[in-house]
C-alpha cells in the first residue's frame, strides 16, 4: 500500500504540472497501448481546455524530437530511453511509462517527473500498462469514464496473457470501468473473435497446440456437430458470444481432453489456463461489432498502427463512430488480407526452418511492423514445442534486421521468459531486444543473423 501512496504523490505532482501548462506536446508509442495512452491524455487535456499536440512515434525517433513546448509528456515510452537532450531544454518533462526504467527515481525537481510502477515495486509487464498509467493521472481529475481505455490498453499489451485475467493496478482500473457500467468481465473460452467470427472459424484458429481442428474448418464444424452445438441461429452463423454457459462447458471439456493427449505430461496442468480466461467487453459498443470485445478492438487499433495510421485509431478512441470508424474497418480488412497473403507466402515457399530448440523463417518480403503477427500466426503450422522467430529488414537502407519471436503460452506457463532471453542474445551480437515472455523482439545487425540463431539455440539447451 505504501508503494501506491508514494506513486499517488507523484501523480498529484503530475496533476499540478498539467494544470499549470500553457501548451503540451504528447509523444506516445505507436502500438495499441501507446495509442490508448495518447487517447486518455488527449481526452484529459481536451476537457481541461489545454492546447496540445500529439505524435505517435517509434522508439528510434526519440533523439531527434523537438522540445519547444511548455510541457512535454512521454507516454508508454521514455523510461527506457536516454532523454538527456530534453533535460537541458526549457520544456518541463513528464514521463508516464511502465517499461523497465534506465534512470534512478528522483522527485520531479527541475521540472522533470518520471512516474513508473517499477520504481514502487509494481511489475509493469502485467500489473499496469502505459495506458493504465495515463488513466491513473486522468483519475486525479475525476475522469473515471476513461477507465475503459485503460482496460483496452492492458489487453492490447497482453498484460492478461499469463494469468488469463487483469491483475494488480489493472484490476482496479477494470473495477472503475465496471462501476461506471462501461466494461463487462466474463470468464469465457480463450478463443479470439468472440463477437465477429463464426464459431467454427474461431475454433480453427485455436492454435497454441496443434489439434485436428487447427487451420481446418471442416474438422472444426465436425467437432461442434459431435458436441451437439448448432452452427447457426436461424440463418445467422453463431459466434462464441451466442453460446450458453453449458455449451461453452462442453467445448472447454473437449478441448482440454484433446490437448492433454497432445502435450507431454509436465504441461497437462496448464491446459485449463490455455483454454479459458476472462474476456472484457465494452458495454456502450454495439453487440457483434469488432469494438465490443477488448481483444478484437485492440487488433483494430494495431491494424491502424501497423499501417502507419494511428490518428484514425485515436479518433475512434475519442468517440468518432463515423468516418474514422469506417476508415478503421477498411484498414483492418487490408491488414487481414496482407497477413493472409504473407502467411501463404511463408507456407508455400516452405520457409520455416527448424533447429534443435527453435524454428525460424526469413521474411524479407514482410513489413517490419507485422513480422511479429505473422510469426504468431505461423506458429500453428510449425512445432508448438519450439519458439517461432521471424526475421525481416527494418527498411531498404539496410539498417539491420528486425527479429520477432512468438511461442505457445504453455512454454511461458512453464516459466520460460523469452523477453529476457532475447535481450541477452541480441546484446551479444551488438543489438538490443526485450519484451514479454510469449511475444518479444530485437534489432540486430544484418550480418549477425546466423550468430544470433546459433547463440539463441544454444541458450535454450536444457530450458525447453
Amino acid at each position: 500500500m505504501a508503494a501506491i501512496q508514494d506513486m499517488n504523490k507523484s501523480l498529484a505532482k503530475a496533476n499540478e504540472m498539467i494544470r499549470n501548462a500553457e501548451d503540451v506536446k504528447i509523444y506516445s508509442h505507436i502500438d495499441c497501448d501507446g495509442i490508448s495512452a495518447g487517447a486518455i491524455l488527449s481526452s484529459t487535456l481536451d476537457r481541461l481546455e489545454i492546447d496540445h499536440e500529439i505524435d505517435f512515434i517509434t522508439l528510434d525517433r526519440i533523439p531527434e524530437l523537438e522540445k519547444d513546448h511548455d510541457l512535454t509528456i512521454f507516454s508508454d515510452l521514455g523510461s527506457g530511453q536516454n532523454l538527456d537532450n530534453f533535460n537541458t531544454s526549457g520544456s518541463k518533462i513528464l514521463i508516464l511509462d511502465h517499461h523497465p526504467p534506465v534512470r534512478k527515481i528522483f522527485s520531479g525537481g527541475n521540472g522533470f517527473l518520471e512516474i513508473n510502477p517499477n520504481y514502487y515495486g509494481i511489475d509493469g509487464s502485467y500489473q499496469v500498462s502505459g495506458g493504465g498509467m495515463c488513466y491513473l493521472l486522468a483519475k486525479t481529475f475525476d475522469f473515471y469514464d476513461l477507465s475503459w481505455i485503460g482496460v483496452l490498453s492492458a489487453v492490447g499489451d497482453m498484460q492478461n496473457s499469463l494469468s488469463g485475467k487483469l491483475v494488480g493496478i489493472n484490476e482496479g482500473i477494470l473495477n472503475d470501468g465496471i462501476n461506471k457500467g462501461l466494461v463487462g468481465s466474463v470468464n469465457d473460452l480463450s478463443i479470439y473473435g468472440r463477437q465477429t467470427r463464426p464459431l467454427f472459424v474461431a475454433l480453427s484458429y485455436f492454435g497454441d497446440v496443434k489439434l485436428p481442428i487447427t487451420n481446418n474448418r471442416n474438422e472444426a464444424m465436425q467437432f461442434l456437430k459431435n458436441l451437439n452445438i448448432p452452427l447457426k441461429n436461424g440463418r445467422k452463423q453463431r459466434t462464441l458470444y451466442d453460446l450458453s454457459r453449458e455449451e461453452k462447458g462442453r467445448i472447454f471439456t473437449e478441448l482440454v481432453r484433446m490437448m492433454s493427449r497432445e502435450v507431454p505430461p509436465r504441461y497437462v496442468k496448464y491446459i485449463p489456463r490455455l483454454v479459458a480466461g476472462d474476456a472484457y467487453e465494452f458495454m456502450e459498443e454495439e453487440e457483434y461489432s469488432p469494438l465490443r470485445d477488448a481483444s478484437e478492438f485492440s487488433t483494430a487499433i494495431n491494424a491502424c498502427s501497423r499501417h502507419k495510421n494511428p490518428e484514425i485509431a485515436l479518433k475512434v478512441l475519442k468517440g468518432d463512430r463515423g468516418m474514422a470508424l469506417d476508415d478503421m474497418e477498411m484498414l483492418s480488412k487490408e491488414h487481414r488480407q496482407y497477413l493472409a497473403q504473407k502467411m501463404n507466402w511463408v507456407q508455400e515457399e516452405d520457409r520455416i526452418k527448424s533447429m534443435k530448440n527453435l524454428q525460424y523463417f526469413q521474411g524479407n518480403e514482410i513489413k517490419s511492423e507485422v513480422i511479429g503477427t505473422i510469426a504468431g500466426m505461423i506458429l500453428s503450422y510449425g512445432d508448438w514445442r519450439k519458439p517461432m522467430i521471424g526475421f525481416t529488414r527494418i527498411n531498404n537502407e539496410d539498417d539491420g534486421l528486425k527479429v520477432s519471436l512468438r511461442c505457445s503460452r504453455l512454454l511461458a506457463f512453464d516459466g520460460i521468459h523469452f523477453g529476457h532471453i532475447i535481450s541477452k542474445v541480441a546484446a551479444k551480437v551488438g543489438g538490443s531486444g526485450g519484451g514479454h515472455s510469449v511475444a518479444c523482439g530485437a534489432y540486430i545487425p544484418s550480418e549477425k543473423q546466423e550468430q544470433f540463431l546459433k547463440l539463441f539455440d544454444e541458450s535454450l539447451n536444457g530450458v525447453l
